[in-house]
């Protein structure tokens, strides 16, 4: 069974007061790659949440983002009293001292640098803020697979209705290989036949049976059909067994284009010729649904 790299899942949860909302969104990537978006409370997290992400998800670009809802005032940030009090009487004294005399407006204190500072838990609430992430995110990521899962049903079989379509041209094409090698004595034949005609000559027949096994020597494709076949059997195998496939398919992928291509400039048949055009078509089209395959 292959997964699809394509995937979306969302999941939220409740712990200490504060509702935790967790989107994962994973689109294609030769590699893998997380992106991972916190807000400062929780930013301890960082870590564990890219383990989670690698444990579960092979390749592609993973976007993970985590948003509070919900939350009091008091979970989301505190207020530095000590350093505001501090701030306070300074001004103060420096208003004696000026002689000026007014109001302090708090609100223009606490924008000041680190009056307010994100409301970090103690170890306790750390360790219960991490098991209710993470099992949100776990139930997120189920729905990511869930996803992948089935999108990966639907390239899987449209890999095996175009590996079916080159096996039958593959079959064609073995079926005339040997016609080829024939029409080609016959043709030889005909030709010398005509142009030894007005020349009262004898065709030596040794020289056309040499001639023949040359052309058949040079033109045989037999390897190329087999390691092409083979090539589709290890395809189908990969599809079955390997739920993170998409390198492996790929490589063989370029191995069959590789074979098809030595087929076209072996065989001199157009028929073959055509048939080749057909199986690197439908080679093309499994590249480029390979490149979204887990």
């Amino acid at each position: 069974m292959i997964n699809s790299m394509t995937g979306y899942g969302e999941a939220q949860g409740e712990g200490n007061g504060v509702s935790y909302v967790v989107a994962i969104k994973t689109v294609n990537n030769r590699y893998f790659k997380s992106v991972v978006k916190l807000p400062e409370l929780v930013a301890f997290m960082e870590e564990d949440i890219e383990k989670l992400l690698r444990e579960n998800l092979g390749r592609g670009t993973i976007n993970y983002v985590l948003r509070l809802k919900d939350a009091s005032a008091d979970a989301l940030f505190a207020i530095d009293q000590t350093a505001l009090k501090a701030i306070v009487e300074k001004l103060n004294d420096a208003g004696t001292s000026a002689g000026i005399r007014g109001t302090i407006d708090i609100s223009n204190l606490l924008s000041l640098p680190g009056i307010i500072r994100p409301a970090l838990p103690d170890a306790e609430k750390t360790g219960q803020v991490r098991d209710v992430i993470l099992g949100i995110s776990r139930e997120a990521l189920g729905q990511v697979k869930k996803m992948r899962a089935v999108e990966g049903g639907f390239l899987e079989a449209d890999l095996k209705e175009r590996c079916r379509a080159m096996r039958q041209d593959l079959e064609h094409i073995h079926a005339r290989r040997a016609v080829v090698v024939k029409e080609y004595a016959v043709k030889l034949k005909k030709r010398v036949d005509e142009l030894l005609a007005h020349a009262e000559l004898k065709l030596d027949e040794e020289i056309l049976v040499r001639e023949v096994a040359i052309f058949a020597d040079r033109s045989d494709i037999s390897e190329e059909i087999s390691r092409l076949d083979s090539h589709l059997q290890q395809f189908a195998q990969c599809c079955r067994g390997n739920d993170q496939a998409g390198r492996r398919l790929d490589f063989i992928s370029q191995e069959m284009l590789r074979e098809a291509n030595t087929i076209a400039s072996k065989a001199s048949d157009t028929e073959i010729t055509r048939l080749v055009v057909d199986i690197k078509c439908q080679v093309d089209r499994i590249k480029e649904q390979v490149q979204n395959i887990e």
